[in-house]
């Protein structure tokens, strides 16, 4: 199948419906239980039922999610990319790199919340859309979930989880992220993997920059036309500049932070699928059309 028959609300194998909670959890339930028979991995379904009601604005004290890039879809679409990376991984390394259930639950646990830090508490009148944190919403996803595990018994996983979910943004560069051992910076490392291939491996990821990831940028304070009041250190003056520029990220994307400081782990995806690693196939398809798109519309 060529990655531009894909549904738009399906993953990469075009089997999975990556808009409905439902259908992710029994995905993930089933790589887990199957990478880690016996391990009671229902601590997941209550992850689940939360991260549903905190998107939905159903959580207690939150509004529902605005952000038309960072969103449910989003989020389901790399946890699922999370735990087939961890089935990957501890499906080929050595023994004493075998992550394990615990550390994989915690793995789960960040990525259903990474990107908690773009919604806004109810009484939050400061901004009118979550993406005005942009610049700070991983150190806001690492408050939320210091809020929200010990309610639900997993402040156990909280230490690692605080840590490992900085592999996923730009706040805190991921050498310097004190992970407490080799197999800790490697699950931060599938978890920072993860929230890149899959984003960029969406069949709507060139509509999605245009459109939705600009939006999001304008209301952060980093695009915009002219020297409009509240822009500081505007990244893109139009979404044309944020296309243009894309093929350049893909590439700083692939080679500094997949190859450079996550060590390549992405590759696991391939051992997960037992044959091509239809991720990178989906994101080769998406630079391709770029391409195409750019030269297409240049002046």
């Amino acid at each position: 199948m060529s990655p531009s028959q894909r549904a738009r609300h399906m993953d990469v194998t075009n089997t999975i419906d990556v808009t409905d909670p439902m259908a992710v959890l029994a995905a993930l339930q089933s790589i887990l239980a199957a990478r880690y028979p016996g391990f009671d991995f229902s601590a997941v379904d209550t992850l689940m039922r939360d991260f549903s009601r905190l998107y939905r604005g159903e959580f207690p004290g939150y509004r529902a999610s605005d952000t038309a890039y960072h969103n449910l879809q989003h989020v389901l679409d790399v946890s699922l990319a999370m735990a087939r990376l961890l089935d990957g991984h501890d499906g080929a390394c050595a023994a004493d790199e075998v992550l394990g259930p615990e550390m994989a639950l915690a793995g789960i646990a960040a990525a259903l919340f990474h990107d908690a830090g773009y919604i806004r508490r109810r009484e939050d009148n400061s901004c009118t859309n979550g993406a005005a944190y942009t610049r700070v919403h991983v150190s806001r996803s690492e408050e939320f979930m210091s809020e929200y595990f010990p309610t639900v018994g997993l402040a156990h996983l909280l230490p690692s989880c605080k840590r490992i979910v900085h592999f996923t943004g730009y706040e805190v560069d991921p050498g310097s992220i004190d992970t407490r051992s080799s197999r800790e910076y490697a699950l931060g490392s599938l978890l920072g993997s993860a929230d890149l291939i899959a984003q960029i491996a969406d069949v709507d990821y060139l509509k999605k920059c245009q459109e939705n990831l600009y939006a999001e940028f304008v209301l952060a304070g980093m695009a915009g036309e002219g020297e409009l009041e509240g822009y500081k250190e505007i990244v893109y003056r139009s979404p044309r500049q944020l296309m243009e520029s894309t093929p350049d990220f893909i590439r700083t994307v692939i080679d500094a932070r997949l190859e450079g400081y996550f060590n390549g782990v992405y590759h696991y995806a391939a051992k997960h699928f037992n044959g091509p690693n239809l991720y990178m196939d989906a994101i080769e398809h998406n630079r391709r059309a770029l391409q195409r798109l750019l030269a297409s519309t240049s002046d």
